[in-house]
Protein backbone atom coordinates (compact mmCIF):
# COMPACT_ATOMS: atom_id res chain seq x y z
CA UNK A 1 0.00 0.00 0.00
CA UNK A 2 0.79 3.55 -0.79
CA UNK A 3 2.07 5.75 2.23
CA UNK A 4 -1.13 8.00 1.56
CA UNK A 5 -3.35 5.26 -0.05
CA UNK A 6 -6.04 5.67 3.36
CA UNK A 7 -8.36 8.51 2.59
CA UNK A 8 -9.01 9.25 6.23
CA UNK A 9 -6.55 9.55 9.10
CA UNK A 10 -7.14 10.20 12.70
CA UNK A 11 -4.71 11.74 15.34
CA UNK A 12 -4.93 11.53 18.71
CA UNK A 13 -3.57 14.12 20.93
CA UNK A 14 -4.77 16.74 17.65
CA UNK A 15 -4.29 19.88 19.60
CA UNK A 16 -0.37 18.93 20.48
CA UNK A 17 1.78 21.51 18.59
CA UNK A 18 3.63 18.58 17.04
CA UNK A 19 0.58 16.64 16.11
CA UNK A 20 -1.55 19.61 14.54
CA UNK A 21 1.15 20.44 12.38
CA UNK A 22 1.11 17.04 10.37
CA UNK A 23 -2.67 17.15 10.65
CA UNK A 24 -2.08 20.10 8.46
CA UNK A 25 0.11 18.53 6.15
CA UNK A 26 -1.99 15.80 5.44
CA UNK A 27 -5.20 17.92 5.08
CA UNK A 28 -3.51 19.73 2.31
CA UNK A 29 -2.68 16.63 0.66
CA UNK A 30 -6.42 16.18 0.04
CA UNK A 31 -7.32 13.75 2.88
CA UNK A 32 -9.77 13.62 5.38
CA UNK A 33 -8.45 14.59 8.35
CA UNK A 34 -10.35 14.31 12.03
CA UNK A 35 -8.55 13.65 15.40
CA UNK A 36 -9.20 13.96 18.97
CA UNK A 37 -7.93 15.68 22.51
CA UNK A 38 -8.32 15.79 26.31
CA UNK A 39 -9.09 19.73 25.84
CA UNK A 40 -10.61 22.61 23.68
CA UNK A 41 -7.66 24.92 22.98
CA UNK A 42 -6.94 27.51 20.62
CA UNK A 43 -5.41 25.20 18.38
CA UNK A 44 -8.44 22.78 18.04
CA UNK A 45 -10.41 25.90 18.01
CA UNK A 46 -8.31 26.36 14.37
CA UNK A 47 -7.99 23.39 13.27
CA UNK A 48 -12.38 22.97 13.03
CA UNK A 49 -12.12 26.10 11.24
CA UNK A 50 -9.72 24.74 8.38
CA UNK A 51 -12.16 21.92 8.29
CA UNK A 52 -10.88 19.37 10.49
CA UNK A 53 -13.42 17.56 12.75
CA UNK A 54 -11.93 17.39 16.21
CA UNK A 55 -13.52 15.47 19.11
CA UNK A 56 -13.22 16.72 23.11
CA UNK A 57 -11.99 13.81 25.00
CA UNK A 58 -11.02 10.37 24.12
CA UNK A 59 -13.37 7.01 23.49
CA UNK A 60 -13.61 4.82 20.82
CA UNK A 61 -16.48 5.78 19.08
CA UNK A 62 -14.34 8.78 18.29
CA UNK A 63 -12.75 6.30 15.40
CA UNK A 64 -15.62 6.18 13.02
CA UNK A 65 -14.86 5.99 9.69
CA UNK A 66 -10.68 6.32 10.46
CA UNK A 67 -8.30 4.00 8.60
CA UNK A 68 -5.36 5.13 9.96
CA UNK A 69 -4.74 6.28 13.37
CA UNK A 70 -1.77 8.62 14.63
CA UNK A 71 -0.20 9.31 18.17
CA UNK A 72 2.42 10.77 19.71
CA UNK A 73 4.92 9.95 22.33
CA UNK A 74 2.69 11.36 25.20
CA UNK A 75 -0.58 9.27 24.39
CA UNK A 76 -0.69 6.06 26.51
CA UNK A 77 -1.22 2.64 25.02
CA UNK A 78 -4.08 2.43 27.13
CA UNK A 79 -6.07 5.17 25.24
CA UNK A 80 -9.84 4.17 24.57
CA UNK A 81 -8.93 5.28 20.95
CA UNK A 82 -5.72 3.58 20.68
CA UNK A 83 -6.95 0.50 22.76
CA UNK A 84 -9.90 -0.01 20.02
CA UNK A 85 -7.80 1.13 16.82
CA UNK A 86 -5.55 -1.87 17.90
CA UNK A 87 -8.46 -4.56 18.61
CA UNK A 88 -9.74 -3.58 15.27
CA UNK A 89 -6.74 -3.85 13.21
CA UNK A 90 -6.47 -0.36 12.03
CA UNK A 91 -2.87 0.48 11.31
CA UNK A 92 -1.56 3.13 14.58
CA UNK A 93 1.63 5.01 13.49
CA UNK A 94 4.00 7.12 14.96
CA UNK A 95 3.87 11.12 14.50
CA UNK A 96 7.29 10.51 13.55
CA UNK A 97 6.30 8.21 11.07
CA UNK A 98 3.77 10.43 9.23
CA UNK A 99 6.40 13.33 9.26
CA UNK A 100 9.25 11.16 8.15
CA UNK A 101 7.10 9.99 4.98
CA UNK A 102 6.15 13.75 4.50
CA UNK A 103 9.93 14.79 5.12
CA UNK A 104 10.64 11.82 2.66
CA UNK A 105 8.67 13.34 -0.21
CA UNK A 106 10.02 16.62 -1.01
CA UNK A 107 13.39 18.34 -0.75
CA UNK A 108 12.84 18.73 3.19
CA UNK A 109 15.53 20.35 5.74
CA UNK A 110 15.69 18.72 9.08
CA UNK A 111 16.78 20.97 12.54
CA UNK A 112 17.60 18.85 15.56
CA UNK A 113 18.68 19.92 18.83
CA UNK A 114 18.55 20.73 22.48
CA UNK A 115 17.56 24.14 21.83
CA UNK A 116 16.20 26.54 19.35
CA UNK A 117 15.70 24.20 17.17
CA UNK A 118 12.19 25.56 16.40
CA UNK A 119 13.65 28.87 16.22
CA UNK A 120 16.52 27.42 13.29
CA UNK A 121 13.38 25.92 12.14
CA UNK A 122 11.25 28.91 11.39
CA UNK A 123 14.16 31.16 10.40
CA UNK A 124 15.45 28.40 7.50
CA UNK A 125 11.57 28.75 6.52
CA UNK A 126 11.72 32.08 6.38
CA UNK A 127 15.32 32.66 4.66
CA UNK A 128 13.61 29.93 1.87
CA UNK A 129 10.46 32.02 1.38
CA UNK A 130 12.17 35.14 0.65
CA UNK A 131 14.09 33.63 -1.93
CA UNK A 132 11.10 32.82 -3.78
CA UNK A 133 11.07 28.80 -2.90
CA UNK A 134 7.91 29.05 -1.14
CA UNK A 135 8.93 26.00 1.28
CA UNK A 136 6.37 23.69 3.39
CA UNK A 137 7.42 23.27 7.01
CA UNK A 138 5.78 21.84 10.28
CA UNK A 139 7.34 23.06 13.38
CA UNK A 140 6.63 22.60 17.04
CA UNK A 141 5.62 26.47 17.68
CA UNK A 142 3.37 29.13 16.43
CA UNK A 143 5.62 31.17 13.87
CA UNK A 144 4.94 34.98 13.86
CA UNK A 145 5.68 35.63 10.52
CA UNK A 146 2.82 33.17 9.22
CA UNK A 147 0.29 32.95 12.48
CA UNK A 148 0.62 29.12 12.23
CA UNK A 149 2.96 25.97 12.52
CA UNK A 150 2.82 24.24 9.48
CA UNK A 151 1.88 24.72 6.14
CA UNK A 152 2.52 22.72 2.77
CA UNK A 153 5.02 23.75 0.37
CA UNK A 154 4.53 24.42 -3.73
CA UNK A 155 6.62 22.90 -6.00
CA UNK A 156 8.74 25.10 -8.22
CA UNK A 157 8.51 26.31 -11.50
CA UNK A 158 10.90 26.86 -13.76
CA UNK A 159 13.64 28.52 -14.29
CA UNK A 160 13.72 27.91 -10.82
CA UNK A 161 16.76 25.77 -10.45
CA UNK A 162 14.91 23.27 -8.08
CA UNK A 163 12.28 23.74 -10.62
CA UNK A 164 9.69 20.36 -9.69
CA UNK A 165 10.85 20.35 -6.25
CA UNK A 166 8.30 21.41 -2.92
CA UNK A 167 10.67 22.01 0.66
CA UNK A 168 9.56 21.59 3.45
CA UNK A 169 11.60 22.52 6.85
CA UNK A 170 10.89 20.45 9.65
CA UNK A 171 11.45 20.53 13.34
CA UNK A 172 12.27 17.09 14.04
CA UNK A 173 12.03 16.26 17.52
CA UNK A 174 14.96 13.90 19.51
CA UNK A 175 13.04 13.06 22.75
CA UNK A 176 12.26 9.95 22.10
CA UNK A 177 14.68 8.36 19.92
CA UNK A 178 11.82 8.78 17.02
CA UNK A 179 14.68 11.57 14.93
CA UNK A 180 15.84 8.31 13.07
CA UNK A 181 12.43 8.09 11.47
CA UNK A 182 13.26 11.54 9.08
CA UNK A 183 15.35 11.64 6.10
CA UNK A 184 16.03 15.11 4.92
CA UNK A 185 18.14 15.98 2.21
CA UNK A 186 19.50 18.63 4.44
CA UNK A 187 19.79 17.97 8.25
CA UNK A 188 21.07 20.89 10.69
CA UNK A 189 22.21 19.74 14.20
CA UNK A 190 21.95 23.38 16.41
CA UNK A 191 23.04 22.20 19.75
CA UNK A 192 23.60 18.68 21.74
CA UNK A 193 23.46 17.74 25.37
CA UNK A 194 21.61 15.80 27.70
CA UNK A 195 17.91 16.80 28.40
CA UNK A 196 15.39 13.90 28.14
CA UNK A 197 16.54 11.89 30.51
CA UNK A 198 13.72 9.51 30.97
CA UNK A 199 14.68 8.62 27.16
CA UNK A 200 18.71 9.15 27.17
CA UNK A 201 19.96 8.55 31.09
CA UNK A 202 23.18 8.63 29.56
CA UNK A 203 25.43 10.71 26.59
CA UNK A 204 25.78 7.21 24.20
CA UNK A 205 22.52 6.91 23.77
CA UNK A 206 21.92 10.16 22.76
CA UNK A 207 25.09 10.31 20.48
CA UNK A 208 24.17 6.98 18.99
CA UNK A 209 20.46 8.31 18.09
CA UNK A 210 22.14 11.37 16.27
CA UNK A 211 24.73 9.87 14.56
CA UNK A 212 22.24 7.22 13.27
CA UNK A 213 19.98 10.62 11.93
CA UNK A 214 22.79 12.17 9.95
CA UNK A 215 24.68 8.61 8.68
CA UNK A 216 21.75 6.58 8.70
CA UNK A 217 20.17 8.61 6.60
CA UNK A 218 20.39 7.95 2.56
CA UNK A 219 19.26 11.06 0.95
CA UNK A 220 21.21 13.17 2.99
CA UNK A 221 23.48 15.84 0.48
CA UNK A 222 24.35 18.47 3.42
CA UNK A 223 25.04 18.15 7.10
CA UNK A 224 24.95 21.83 8.53
CA UNK A 225 26.67 21.72 12.21
CA UNK A 226 27.30 24.20 14.98
CA UNK A 227 30.48 24.10 16.02
CA UNK A 228 30.86 26.13 18.80
CA UNK A 229 28.92 23.54 20.62
CA UNK A 230 30.34 21.13 22.70
CA UNK A 231 28.13 18.19 21.96
CA UNK A 232 28.40 19.11 18.92
CA UNK A 233 32.11 19.32 18.49
CA UNK A 234 31.73 15.12 19.78
CA UNK A 235 29.07 14.46 17.71
CA UNK A 236 31.56 15.73 14.75
CA UNK A 237 34.70 14.23 16.20
CA UNK A 238 32.92 10.87 15.14
CA UNK A 239 30.57 11.96 12.26
CA UNK A 240 31.58 10.09 9.04
CA UNK A 241 29.65 11.05 5.64
CA UNK A 242 31.63 9.77 2.91
CA UNK A 243 28.57 11.06 0.35
CA UNK A 244 27.42 14.32 2.00
CA UNK A 245 28.71 17.46 2.73
CA UNK A 246 29.52 19.04 5.35
CA UNK A 247 29.34 22.77 6.75
CA UNK A 248 30.13 23.92 10.10
CA UNK A 249 28.76 27.70 11.53
CA UNK A 250 29.89 29.55 14.45
CA UNK A 251 31.67 32.52 16.52
CA UNK A 252 34.41 30.26 17.01
CA UNK A 253 38.00 28.80 15.55
CA UNK A 254 37.24 28.21 11.88
CA UNK A 255 33.90 26.80 10.53
CA UNK A 256 32.55 27.40 7.24
CA UNK A 257 30.45 29.70 8.02
CA UNK A 258 31.93 32.05 10.19
CA UNK A 259 30.15 34.60 12.68
CA UNK A 260 32.67 37.56 13.77
CA UNK A 261 32.20 41.14 15.27
CA UNK A 262 28.99 40.08 17.25
CA UNK A 263 27.13 43.27 18.72
CA UNK A 264 24.09 42.50 21.30
CA UNK A 265 21.30 45.23 21.96
CA UNK A 266 17.72 45.80 23.32
CA UNK A 267 15.86 43.17 21.67
CA UNK A 268 18.50 42.21 18.91
CA UNK A 269 21.99 42.74 16.95
CA UNK A 270 24.62 42.64 14.79
CA UNK A 271 27.07 40.75 13.05
CA UNK A 272 28.97 40.03 10.44
CA UNK A 273 29.49 36.88 8.47
CA UNK A 274 32.18 35.26 6.21
CA UNK A 275 33.17 32.05 4.56
CA UNK A 276 35.75 29.98 4.65
CA UNK A 277 36.93 28.90 0.91
CA UNK A 278 39.96 27.22 -0.27
CA UNK A 279 41.34 28.04 3.30
CA UNK A 280 40.98 31.50 3.04
CA UNK A 281 37.65 33.66 4.48
CA UNK A 282 35.45 35.75 2.30
CA UNK A 283 33.40 38.54 4.19
CA UNK A 284 29.87 38.13 3.01
CA UNK A 285 28.83 41.35 5.01
CA UNK A 286 27.00 42.15 8.05
CA UNK A 287 23.47 41.25 9.21
CA UNK A 288 20.92 42.49 11.30
CA UNK A 289 18.58 40.30 13.95
CA UNK A 290 15.56 41.59 16.01
CA UNK A 291 15.49 38.48 18.85
CA UNK A 292 17.47 39.28 22.04
CA UNK A 293 20.64 37.69 23.27
CA UNK A 294 23.91 35.78 22.11
CA UNK A 295 21.86 32.50 21.63
CA UNK A 296 19.96 33.58 18.90
CA UNK A 297 22.79 35.42 17.26
CA UNK A 298 23.99 31.84 17.14
CA UNK A 299 20.11 30.39 15.94
CA UNK A 300 20.06 32.82 12.98
CA UNK A 301 23.70 31.83 12.33
CA UNK A 302 22.38 28.37 11.38
CA UNK A 303 19.89 29.64 9.52
CA UNK A 304 22.09 31.71 7.67
CA UNK A 305 24.42 29.10 7.15
CA UNK A 306 21.89 26.60 6.24
CA UNK A 307 19.99 29.00 3.09
CA UNK A 308 24.00 29.69 2.27
CA UNK A 309 24.73 25.89 1.70
CA UNK A 310 22.09 25.53 -0.29
CA UNK A 311 22.22 28.68 -2.66
CA UNK A 312 20.60 31.55 -1.71
CA UNK A 313 22.18 34.99 -1.76
CA UNK A 314 23.85 36.72 0.85
CA UNK A 315 21.88 39.78 -0.85
CA UNK A 316 18.72 38.09 0.24
CA UNK A 317 20.05 36.44 3.90
CA UNK A 318 20.70 40.00 4.45
CA UNK A 319 17.46 41.86 3.75
CA UNK A 320 15.17 38.63 5.27
CA UNK A 321 17.14 38.18 8.88
CA UNK A 322 15.88 41.26 10.55
CA UNK A 323 12.60 40.81 9.26
CA UNK A 324 12.24 37.26 10.83
CA UNK A 325 10.13 37.54 14.47
CA UNK A 326 10.94 34.32 15.98
CA UNK A 327 8.03 32.13 17.73
CA UNK A 328 5.29 32.62 20.05
CA UNK A 329 6.60 32.39 23.68
CA UNK A 330 10.37 32.24 22.83
CA UNK A 331 11.19 35.82 24.70
CA UNK A 332 7.72 36.74 24.20
CA UNK A 333 8.00 40.23 25.62
CA UNK A 334 4.95 42.38 26.42
CA UNK A 335 4.87 45.78 29.10
CA UNK A 336 3.07 45.53 32.23
CA UNK A 337 3.32 48.88 33.57
CA UNK A 338 6.57 49.59 33.46
CA UNK A 339 7.73 45.78 34.26
CA UNK A 340 8.53 44.01 31.53
CA UNK A 341 6.76 40.06 30.96
CA UNK A 342 8.93 37.75 29.63
CA UNK A 343 7.17 34.16 28.08
CA UNK A 344 9.71 31.45 27.52
CA UNK A 345 8.55 27.48 27.00
CA UNK A 346 12.63 26.58 27.94
CA UNK A 347 12.88 24.35 30.75
CA UNK A 348 15.95 22.76 30.66
CA UNK A 349 19.12 24.78 32.73
CA UNK A 350 21.34 26.05 29.79
CA UNK A 351 18.06 27.29 28.13
CA UNK A 352 16.79 29.32 31.13
CA UNK A 353 20.82 30.84 31.32
CA UNK A 354 20.95 31.71 27.95
CA UNK A 355 17.68 33.52 28.23
CA UNK A 356 18.45 35.36 31.35
CA UNK A 357 21.61 36.28 30.28
CA UNK A 358 20.10 38.19 27.01
CA UNK A 359 17.46 39.60 29.49
CA UNK A 360 19.78 41.09 31.98
CA UNK A 361 22.08 42.96 28.78
CA UNK A 362 18.55 44.63 28.46
CA UNK A 363 17.32 44.97 31.70
CA UNK A 364 16.10 48.19 33.86
CA UNK A 365 15.90 47.23 37.64
CA UNK A 366 15.89 43.76 39.03
CA UNK A 367 15.63 40.26 37.11
CA UNK A 368 13.02 37.84 38.47
CA UNK A 369 12.85 34.37 37.51
CA UNK A 370 9.20 32.72 37.68
CA UNK A 371 9.44 28.69 36.69
CA UNK A 372 7.75 26.32 36.92
CA UNK A 373 10.34 22.46 37.46
CA UNK A 374 9.69 19.69 34.62
CA UNK A 375 10.20 16.29 35.35
CA UNK A 376 11.36 14.56 38.57
CA UNK A 377 14.19 13.39 36.00
CA UNK A 378 15.52 16.41 34.47
CA UNK A 379 15.67 18.16 38.04
CA UNK A 380 17.33 14.95 39.93
CA UNK A 381 20.07 14.52 36.87
CA UNK A 382 20.53 18.12 36.30
CA UNK A 383 20.54 19.76 39.27
CA UNK A 384 23.93 21.16 39.53
CA UNK A 385 22.95 23.03 36.16
CA UNK A 386 20.32 24.34 37.48
CA UNK A 387 21.77 25.51 40.51
CA UNK A 388 23.82 27.97 38.16
CA UNK A 389 21.04 28.48 35.70
CA UNK A 390 19.61 31.15 37.50
CA UNK A 391 22.93 33.24 38.08
CA UNK A 392 21.81 36.22 36.08
CA UNK A 393 17.94 36.58 37.86
CA UNK A 394 18.07 39.10 41.28
CA UNK A 395 15.03 36.80 42.53
CA UNK A 396 13.68 33.44 41.72
CA UNK A 397 10.32 32.24 42.25
CA UNK A 398 9.81 28.30 42.02
CA UNK A 399 5.76 27.20 42.21
CA UNK A 400 4.67 23.24 41.57
CA UNK A 401 6.74 20.56 39.62
CA UNK A 402 5.01 19.31 36.79
CA UNK A 403 5.38 15.58 37.07
CA UNK A 404 4.46 14.26 33.33
CA UNK A 405 3.62 10.95 34.90
CA UNK A 406 6.62 9.94 36.13
CA UNK A 407 7.63 8.52 39.72
CA UNK A 408 9.00 10.39 42.08
CA UNK A 409 12.36 10.19 42.72
CA UNK A 410 14.00 9.94 46.40
CA UNK A 411 15.64 13.59 47.72
CA UNK A 412 14.06 14.93 44.45
CA UNK A 413 11.60 17.53 44.77
CA UNK A 414 11.28 21.45 44.47
CA UNK A 415 12.48 22.44 48.09
CA UNK A 416 15.95 20.62 47.28
CA UNK A 417 16.02 22.38 43.89
CA UNK A 418 14.93 26.12 45.62
CA UNK A 419 18.06 25.14 48.30
CA UNK A 420 20.33 24.28 45.25
CA UNK A 421 19.61 27.40 43.83
CA UNK A 422 20.32 29.08 47.06
CA UNK A 423 23.48 28.58 46.75
CA UNK A 424 24.24 31.00 43.44
CA UNK A 425 20.73 32.81 43.74
CA UNK A 426 19.99 33.88 47.50
CA UNK A 427 17.02 35.39 47.17
CA UNK A 428 14.81 31.93 46.43
CA UNK A 429 10.82 31.84 47.36
CA UNK A 430 8.95 28.97 46.77
CA UNK A 431 5.09 29.80 45.55
CA UNK A 432 2.80 26.29 45.54
CA UNK A 433 -0.31 27.21 43.45
CA UNK A 434 -0.25 29.20 39.58
CA UNK A 435 -3.17 31.03 41.42
CA UNK A 436 -0.79 32.90 44.24
CA UNK A 437 1.91 33.66 41.76
CA UNK A 438 0.34 37.40 40.28
CA UNK A 439 -0.66 38.39 44.10
CA UNK A 440 3.02 37.68 45.41
CA UNK A 441 4.64 39.60 41.75
CA UNK A 442 2.33 42.23 42.81
CA UNK A 443 3.00 42.97 46.11
CA UNK A 444 6.32 42.05 46.00
CA UNK A 445 7.87 43.65 42.45
CA UNK A 446 8.20 47.50 41.55
CA UNK A 447 8.89 49.33 38.41
CA UNK A 448 11.02 49.04 36.61
CA UNK A 449 11.73 45.00 36.49
CA UNK A 450 11.68 41.93 34.17
CA UNK A 451 9.95 39.29 35.05
CA UNK A 452 10.72 36.11 32.85
CA UNK A 453 8.65 33.05 33.46
CA UNK A 454 9.73 29.26 32.21
CA UNK A 455 7.37 26.99 32.04
CA UNK A 456 4.17 26.08 30.16
CA UNK A 457 0.85 26.86 28.55
CA UNK A 458 -0.65 26.90 32.44
CA UNK A 459 1.89 29.36 33.33
CA UNK A 460 1.71 31.44 30.56
CA UNK A 461 -2.02 32.13 30.97
CA UNK A 462 -0.40 32.56 34.51
CA UNK A 463 1.79 35.22 32.71
CA UNK A 464 -1.12 37.14 31.10
CA UNK A 465 -3.29 37.23 34.53
CA UNK A 466 -0.46 38.94 36.18
CA UNK A 467 -0.07 41.43 33.19
CA UNK A 468 -3.45 42.17 33.64
CA UNK A 469 -3.81 42.94 36.62
CA UNK A 470 -0.82 45.40 36.60
CA UNK A 471 -2.51 47.29 34.26
CA UNK A 472 -5.08 47.36 35.48
CA UNK A 473 -4.30 48.31 38.59
CA UNK A 474 -1.38 51.02 37.43
CA UNK A 475 -2.48 51.52 33.33
CA UNK A 476 -0.46 52.58 30.75
CA UNK A 477 1.94 54.26 33.35
CA UNK A 478 4.87 53.33 35.72
CA UNK A 479 3.48 53.36 39.07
Amino acid sequence: MHKFSWKTWHLVGIGGIGVSGVARLLKAKGLNVQGSDVRESQITLALRDEGIAVHIGHAAANLQGAEVVVLSTAIPETNPEIVAARAAGIPVLHRSEALGWLVGETRSVGVIGTHGKGTVSGASAWLLQEAGWTPGFVIGGLLLNWGINAQPGRELAPPSPHAGERWLVAEVDESDGSLVNSHPVVALLNNLELDHLHYYPEWPKLEAAVLQYFQGNPRLETAVINSDDAGCQKILAKLSLPSARLVTFGFEGTPTVRGIDLRTERMGGHFAIEVQEDGLYRRLGEVEIRLPGKYNASNLLGAAALAWSQGVAFAVIQKALPEYKGLENRFTLMDAAGVEVVKDYISHPTGIQRVLEAARAQAQGPVIAVFKPYRFTMIHYLMADYQKAFRDADRVVVTELYTAGEVPIAGTDVHVLCDNIRQVTPDVTYVHSLEEIPPWLLAEVAAPATVLFFGGDDLFRTADAYAKERIALYGGATP
